[in-house]
């Protein structure tokens, strides 16, 4: 019998902006939810400790099984999140899985339904299959009713009923008896809804549209020509991260895989950070993706028009919602058997004044981009000074920090100076707007911040900058202090802090977030982008080879979809933690646009 322990993060993203879901290295959908990422599971198996093969199961995935399988490969189609899964059996008979969501333009849209597209072709001899489709109902996996008709099944979801439309036997689907590949099998799994056209014609015209649309939208970007194959899969799952309908970028599309084994540290990151959407359209920006960034500006002046006085949170829903109560779901034992579950994140009430620079951060762009299809103006400016207003005032108070302590609190140097990168930047954006009374005020301001981040920081006896105003931490974060121009790569400050980060957090090739012990212990993983931070900040430190070694290292352990999670163990190399992190996969487009050679040293 297969085991919960056996699952891993060898995992394949599929999606539109809209729907997304998670194929395992069996062709397994295993993880999915419904009606957005942050709505309930359709395919929680990833966070379930029932094997597979448990016949009992009431529900979590979506198997298509090959008689006899022997072996198994997996590969996106070219510049696409289209997945293709070949098997093949024990006579040489081989089918081909081809799994996506569909996404193309259509009569002055975009199509991107909560739907999923799988077909089945036969690529040789004469091989069976069993599908079996056995999606759950909420958070407690309940079984769920279904009827039938002559080439769909109805399931009754709670969130959304959903209705399988289908050329395969109907009988042997429901029954989940193996049958023939005698033909190509169309299977569409979305809202319950009647499927008006023949199905063949229209799911192979729906798969042409969708890679040309993803393609469309790869040739757009302005990859760097060094290590273009990680930068483009990064660059199209960050997409698949955006919540298109509002423009939210959430931080992960799962839930509760912990940091480490058996850590406690299981958290819910399907929500918008405001500080991971930040890193996300920098990174993206940095190769020419403007959409993504238009759209999340739209989400994000919507947040700041909420607040009449200019607080933020750290994160919200998807749809923009405050309110994300934290609790668990008893009811699915946890990836591996590792729980709790927990559904919500109790960090939306904290206090984390990063959050104040990082939104002017992401929205000063929108003042000077010409190629913008909204560019922002005065009264864009005027909404956004209550938010410097809020980070002038709270820059040196006690926060939670950007690791989310959730017992402790200091006041953060990190916090502080994106507080200051707040005000610096409503200087520019006033200069741009021709302003100058209000540049003049904000320069002001952001120079008594900067001084007075520098005598409460700054360290004399160990000749580095402290993580916090007391006492003498150190904490990765300081790794992006020369990325938010607060200092530059070669000021002997940052080279005291850099030697101090390294001595203390450095772990072989992977950097931790920080040594002292938090509300769960010590940390024993390392976090991954604070190992991109680190590569950073050696070659703007004049240590670029080491860069470079330390860059194709961490591309080698990428799971084989070309992707990272959150936390990578030193000793072992295991990925860890929520999966796709789009942390992480800004630290791959980061360092390559950083590392690469320019496109003139290739003509």
């Amino acid at each position: 019998m297969t085991q919960a322990s056996d699952r891993n993060l060898n995992l394949w993203p599929i999606g539109n902006c809209q729907a997304s879901a998670l194929v395992d290295d069996q062709a397994r959908f295993v993880w999915a939810c419904l009606p957005r990422v942050d709505g309930d599971p359709l395919f929680p198996a990833l966070i379930d400790d029932t094997p597979f093969d448990d016949e009992e199961k009431a529900g979590g995935f979506w198997a298509i099984e090959l008689e006899g399988c022997t072996s198994v490969s997996q590969r996106y189609l070219r510049n696409s999140p289209v997945l293709i899964t070949r098997k093949t059996d024990d006579h040489g008979s081989a089918i081909d899985i081809i799994d996506f969501a569909p996404r193309y333009r259509g009569k002055g849209r975009i199509y991107r339904p909560n739907a999923f597209v799988r077909i089945v072709r036969a690529v040789s001899g004469s091989p069976r299959i069993r599908v079996r489709l056995r999606p759950a109902s909420g958070w407690n996996i309940d079984k769920v009713d279904r009827s039938y008709g002559s080439n769909h099944i109805c399931y009754a979801i709670d969130a959304m009923p959903m209705r399988l439309s289908t050329n395969a036997p109907i009988g042997l689907v429901s029954q989940e008896n193996a049958f023939r590949v005698e033909r190509d099998m169309y299977f569409f799994l979305g809202p319950d809804e009647s499927f008006s056209e023949a199905i063949e014609p229209a799911l192979e015209k729906m798969l042409d549209d969708t890679l040309g649309e993803w393609r469309g939208w790869v040739r757009g970007l302005a990859t760097p020509p060094e290590y273009q194959e990680a930068v483009i899969r990064a660059a199209i799952t960050l997409k698949l991260c955006q919540h298109e309908d509002t423009g939210a970028i959430v931080a992960a599309l799962t839930t509760s895989i912990p940091e480490h084994a058996d850590s406690g540290r299981n958290w819910d990151y399907r929500y918008c950070w405001v500080r991971d959407a930040y890193y996300t359209v920098e990174a993206l920006n940095r190769i020419g993706a403007l959409d993504v960034l238009e759209s999340y500006l739209e989400y994000l002046r919507n947040i700041v028009d909420s607040s009449k006085t200019g607080d933020v949170q750290p994160l919200y829903d998807v749809r923009g919602n405050a309110r994300l109560e934290e609790g668990e779901a008893h009811a699915l034992g946890g990836y591996r058997g590792m729980g709790p579950v927990r559904v919500g994140n109790a960090a939306y009430s904290q206090k984390q004044h990063d959050a104040y620079g990082q939104i002017v951060l992401s929205s000063v762009q929108a003042f000077i981009d010409h190629r913008l299809m909204r560019m922002s103006g005065v009264e864009d400016f005027e909404s956004l000074e209550k938010v410097g207003d809020r980070a002038f005032e709270l820059y040196d108070q006690p926060d939670a920090g950007l690791w989310e302590l959730r017992t402790k609190s200091h006041v953060h140097t990190y916090s502080a100076m994106m507080c200051w990168a707040a005000c610096d930047r409503l200087a520019s954006a006033a200069r741009e707007l021709g302003l100058p009374d209000r540049a003049s005020h904000w320069r002001t301001r952001a120079e008594a911040m900067k001084k007075r981040i520098e005598d409460a920081a700054w360290r004399e006896d160990t000749q580095a900058f402290s993580a916090t105003f007391d006492g003498d931490m150190r904490d990765a974060s300081l790794l992006q202090m020369v990325d938010l121009r607060f200092v530059t790569g070669d000021d002997a400050r940052f080279q005291g802090t850099l030697g101090a980060l390294e001595k203390a957090l450095r772990r072989g090739d992977h950097m931790l977030r920080y040594d002292s012990e938090d509300d769960f212990g010590t940390p024993e993983t390392a976090f991954t982008v604070c190992t991109f931070w680190l590569i950073e900040a050696l070659a703007k430190s004049g240590r670029e080879e080491e860069a470079k070694r330390l860059f194709s290292d961490m591309l080698g352990r990428r799971t084989p979809a070309g992707l990272l999670s959150e936390d990578i163990d030193p000793v072992s190399g295991e990925l860890w933690g929520n999966y796709p992190q789009t942390y992480s996969l800004v630290g791959i487009i980061n360092c390559a646009v950083l590392l690469s050679k320019p496109w003139s040293d290739y003509r």
